[in-house]
């Protein structure tokens, strides 16, 4: 990796703890640029705006989030298997240390809701990729016979992510500590509503 490629990659990995913790508005130039001891001016010759070092740190975001719970979890055998292996992963992620204010992308989808840019636009094309990757983890699971083969897939994954929302608010602005337990439960009971009838 050339010096610059370094440069670039630890950048983007303080712009991401830093989003982690401030929320994307949060993160500028100005303190990405304190925060690494680097003028602005050089912080500037490798992202030209704001917005541009927005979208390089929730692409770097994305990469961890597939890297520590999709991959993995995609790994496990087909259907029940991997839709368990989501959501503990995914409750992980949100009560990762390295991650101080929780899931960046639950942060930039409350922050961008209103407005419209490429920001904006590329939180969307996450969730929704994220939300079709669980449909479609409920439709092997359906192949497998783990799930009943009426089974609305993208009701599920509209609920399965309103489970791990529920989680996030509870865990991190209620401080539950029975946030992680509730989220067990409501998986369970998602999974035994859509579970194939004997």
């Amino acid at each position: 990796m050339t010096k610059g490629l370094q440069t670039r990659e630890r950048i983007l990995d303080t712009a991401f703890r830093l989003a982690a913790r401030d929320g994307l508005e949060g993160l500028s130039l100005s303190s990405l640029a304190g925060e690494l001891s680097m003028s602005k001016s050089g912080l500037f010759a490798h992202f030209r705006s704001k917005e541009a070092l927005q979208l390089e740190m929730l692409r770097t975001a994305s990469d961890r989030f597939v890297a520590k719970v999709l991959a993995p979890a995609f790994r496990e055998p087909r259907g029940l298997p991997r839709i368990k292996a989501v959501a503990e992963r995914w409750r992980r992620w949100a009560t990762d240390p390295s991650l101080p204010g929780g899931c960046i992308f639950v942060a930039a989808s409350a922050e961008l809701d209103d407005r419209d840019g490429p920001v904006r636009a590329y939180v969307v094309d996450q969730q929704r990729a994220l939300l079709e990757a669980i449909a479609r983890a409920a439709r092997i699971a359906i192949e497998e016979g783990h799930f009943r083969r009426d089974l609305d897939v993208d009701q599920f994954a509209f609920e399965f992510e309103g489970i791990y929302l529920a989680f996030h608010h509870a865990q991190r602005l209620l401080r539950d500590p029975a946030a992680a337990a509730r989220a067990r439960e409501a998986v369970q009971r998602l999974v035994a509503d859509a579970a194939a009838r004997q």
